[in-house]
Parts: C-alpha cells; structure tokens; sequence
C-alpha cells in the first residue's frame, strides 16, 4: 500500500474511533468505511435535527405508547408518503401525532358501535366527508397523502403549533389532544426519516 492511501486509510480509522470515543452510544449505529479503491470515508446521513422537528417547541404535557410492528410499519409508510408527497419532516410529525391520537398507529377499519360516525384508517377519515372510499382510506399511503394535501391548504401551518396544523385539518371535536404526541412522533420520524 503506498504511503498516502495508508495515511488517508489510517485518519480515516482515527476519526472513526475518535467520532466513537467522543459521540458515545448514540452514533454507534452510523458506519464508517474505507476501501483500498478509495480514500473516501461514507458515512450514514444524520437524523434530522430536533429544531426541524419541534419547532416551536410541545405544548403540555406529553405521552407515549409502545409500538408494535404494525404501528412501526405504519410510522414509515406516513413518512415515505410525506417524502412522496415533497414535504418535510415537519409534516411527517404533524402526521405522526396526528395518527398516534386518532388510532395510535393502528390501520382502523370499521368499530361497530364504538365507530365515530364511519371513520375508518390511521388518521380516522370519513368516506362521508369526502375523505375518500373505505378501500381508500384505510390504505396507508392513500391516507396519509390525503391529510397532507389538506396540511397543504392550510396558510401557514409550518409556522402553527401542531395541535393546530392538525385541527385544521381534522376538526376534531378534541383539537388539543394532537398536542401530547409531539415528542414520539419526532424521535419516530428522527428514527425513520433517513431508512424510509
């Protein structure tokens, strides 16, 4: 090997065991490599930063469920439906919040008498409202893509709380409850946003 490309292979080593002594536990799942064909050092993109995420920070007091793989299937179709749609992480926390208060993340069909009228799917939208069929709405994709057509529409929902954006879209006869899940939903889209 000659003397540049092992001192290139070698800083890159030291910056990677530094990078690892110095960021602890929260950047061991990032991955370090270097080739013989290369000098160049890929390293796995960032989460996305927690003033992209919380903005104006939560409101209230906060609450959280664990998930199980349904619900974390469902996370990352609402954010590749957020990323398909051009938006940003912002609404795919707006989104997430808003699923984890209408079905905690759970691709809801019809209930039977304990039914809201006949909202159905993840973010409990009505076919009678136009939301779209029962098919429709209870497909993750077609759902979440609704909702963010109707964040879109809302003047300034970037610069909203979330409970906000959310009611104005949803208009909810609990418009404050979207508030609680704010802190999930963005370590959920942090966790997913770059593997979805």
């Amino acid at each position: 090997m000659n003397t540049i490309l092992r001192k290139s292979v070698l800083a890159a080593a030291g910056l990677a065991f530094t990078g690892g002594v110095f960021a602890g536990p929260a950047l061991a799942d990032q991955t370090v490599t270097a080739s013989p064909k290369s000098t160049g050092v890929a390293v796995q993109a960032d989460k996305p930063a927690k003033d992209k995420l919380i903005p104006h920070g939560v409101q209230g007091e906060q609450s959280r469920i664990p998930l199980n793989g349904e619900q974390t299937g469902n996370v990352k179709e609402i954010v590749k439906a957020t990323k398909k749609a051009g938006m940003d992480e912002r609404a795919a926390v707006v989104a997430v919040a808003t699923s984890l208060q209408e079905s905690k993340l759970e691709n809801l069909g019809h209930l039977g008498d304990r039914n809201d009228h006949d909202s159905q799917g993840l973010f409990q939208q009505r076919p009678s409202s136009g939301w779209g069929s029962v098919e429709q709405i209870t497909d993750p994709e077609y759902s979440t893509t609704a909702f963010l057509k109707g964040l879109k529409q809302v003047d300034g929902w970037q610069e909203m709380p979330l409970t906000q954006a959310a009611q104005k879209v949803q208009v909810s006869a609990y418009p404050f409850h979207y508030a609680q899940w704010e802190t999930q939903a963005a370590d959920l889209v942090a966790e997913h946003w770059n593997n979805s």
